[in-house]
């Protein structure tokens, strides 16, 4: 992107900012002091880092709990982090829409990786049902392809910090099994839902890869972004697929106002047919931080237990390992 489409104040205080040192360009001794500091645009992709460098880096997420990411803009607080940080990591895909420009200036300056885009093939993304020519960005959703990102991480934090390869090299072969595992429940758990009611409505479309990965038809009441509208005929096909279905639950998220969903429900009702809440599901953002829900495994355990539950499946109300703080 061109600096002169950034606005004036803005373009400043990254040209400014940007002429600090990089800490990863110092010597060895002094970097040794000092953690490496990285910046993350998600929750998910901020505890990625952290579960891979564990107390070499001082990871912070510019989007916390409830934070829709498609409608996001930086901050002039998160241009300072951005711009002081040793690496800068988005989802890419066209998640972060409204920082795509500012993101493309920053890799000018600072070292930038869209770790999602770099580490997912084209081959297994799905396309984007909003943007023609766009991918579906929310591939955390299905953990054994998230868990993708691994080596890629590892290998931009060893470059940035060698003295710290070894560990990295070993947080990332544990990250890495955390995920396989919580894959393997997901499995487990989903499998025991129902056929007839392997269906997932939502809020929005943000668990496509989930339902790749597990044998689910998806449909959000949104399209991919939470950025598009949602019709009265989208409603209403929603309803008819319910009634005819039998499907006892429809999920609200986290990140994305339930007004829609309440809409599906008293549809439902309706017609003679009684749908609840089955969740709240966590889609772009994770729970609230310092609990279980608030960690990725978390998130996902979450998610893969209250959608089994909801629908008939089989799954322990405190999740994989009895951690959920509430039971489901």
């Amino acid at each position: 992107m061109p600096p002169s489409t950034l606005p004036p104040t803005r373009r400043a205080l990254l040209a400014g900012l940007a002429a600090l040192p990089l800490a990863a360009a110092l010597p060895g001794g002094a970097r040794a002091a000092a953690p490496l500091q990285v910046v993350a645009t998600t929750s998910m992709i901020a505890d990625l880092a952290r579960m891979i460098g564990g107390g070499r880096l001082a990871v912070a997420a510019l989007m916390g709990p409830g934070v829709d990411p498609h409608a996001y803009r930086q901050t002039r607080t998160d241009i300072v982090k951005m711009a002081r940080a040793d690496l800068v990591l988005a989802n890419g895909l066209y998640l972060e829409a409204q920082m795509e420009e500012f993101l493309d200036e920053l890799s000018a300056r600072r070292p930038v990786l869209a770790v999602a885009e770099a580490s997912i093939p084209e081959g297994l993304r799905l396309g984007s049902e909003d943007y023609a020519g766009r991918w579906d960005p929310h591939v955390w959703m299905d953990p054994a392809l998230w868990s993708r990102l691994v080596p890629t991480l590892q290998a931009r934090l060893s470059e940035l910090d060698p003295e710290g390869a070894a560990d990295y090299a070993a947080g990332a072969e544990a990250t890495a099994q955390t995920l396989l595992r919580l894959d393997a429940y997901a499995r487990e758990v989903l499998a025991s839902v129902p056929q007839e009611r392997r269906a997932l409505v939502s809020a929005h479309d943000a668990f496509r890869y989930f339902g790749r990965a597990y044998g689910f038809e998806v449909m959000g009441i949104q399209g991919i972004s939470t950025e598009s509208e949602a019709g009265l005929a989208r409603i209403e096909e929603l309803v008819g697929l319910l009634v005819a279905r039998g499907i006892p639950a429809v999920f609200v998220e986290s990140s994305v106002p339930e007004r829609n969903v309440r809409a599906l429900i008293e549809g439902a009702q309706a017609r003679g047919h009684a749908a609840s809440v089955g969740a709240e599901l966590f889609s772009d953002a994770m729970g609230l931080p310092g609990t279980y829900e608030g960690t990725y495994p978390g998130m996902i355990d979450h998610n893969v237990t209250a959608v089994a539950r909801a629908l008939g499946g089989n799954a322990p109300a405190r999740g994989m390992d009895g951690r959920l703080s509430a039971g489901l």
